[in-house]
């Protein structure tokens, strides 16, 4: 079922307390996998969400990638002692357009290790790269430990595309996640991403494709 590979998200600077429990409420309701939520909703969550299935995930590094490791760490371990249970990193793009991969694998490798066990998915932001480059960025996000590649932030110039998700399924093998993000905002693109390879679906619009209807969704 579509519903239990759902990361119900919400990552607008503007998100209040309120649309937050609105989130984890619904997160309850439909059975999502997890609510997606910027670091400083963590605790929140992990309150609304205690006793239930629903996992809290926080974004690191978001949105631009651009942090320095160190910083990257904190915020990974930072992190969890608030209470999440999957972390989805942004690497660092610039890094990666000048092909310095031992760099970019180093820092993945590194947040892995500060996730104390827990699940990392690592974003590429795939509308900026060739699919050179998201074949390499998985072949290292694998060599690095992690245990999900990611299409984007949502928050760029594109999201997911049935293409991408194709590469990066046949770039990992069956031994890691891929997650779609950006811009699936129906039952159908869902299900396209899911056939394509997606194991896990980001987005805003969760409510909306279990129950069939369209929604406008910015990530």
């Amino acid at each position: 079922m579509i519903h239990s590979l759902i990361d119900h998200t919400l990552l607008l600077p503007t998100a209040t307390e309120e649309q937050i429990t609105t989130l984890c409420n619904e997160a309850m309701e439909h059975s999502f996998f997890s609510v997606c939520v910027n670091p400083t909703h963590i605790a929140t969550c992990a309150e609304l969400l205690k006793g239930s299935n629903v996992k809290v995930c926080t974004v690191i590094g978001f949105p631009l990638g651009a942090n320095t490791t160190a910083v990257k760490v904190f915020e990974t371990i930072n992190a969890i002692e608030n209470g999440a249970d999957e972390i989805d990193m942004v690497i660092n793009v610039g890094a990666t357009l000048d092909g310095k991969w031992s760099e970019v694998e180093k820092e993945i490798a590194a947040i892995k290790t500060a996730c104390q066990g827990r699940l990392l998915k690592v974003i590429f932001e795939t509308c900026l790269l060739t699919n050179e480059q998201i074949g390499k960025l998985c072949e290292i996000s694998k060599q690095a430990g992690a245990d999900f590649v990611k299409t984007s932030t949502g928050f760029s110039t594109g999201g997911a595309t049935e293409e991408h998700i194709e590469l990066m399924r046949t770039s990992v093998g069956s031994e890691m996640g891929v997650k779609a993000s950006g811009g699936v905002r129906t039952q159908a693109i869902a299900q396209t991403m899911i056939e394509a390879g997606a194991s896990r679906i980001g987005t805003s619009a969760g409510v909306s494709i279990v129950n069939g209807t369209e929604a406008k969704s910015v990530y």
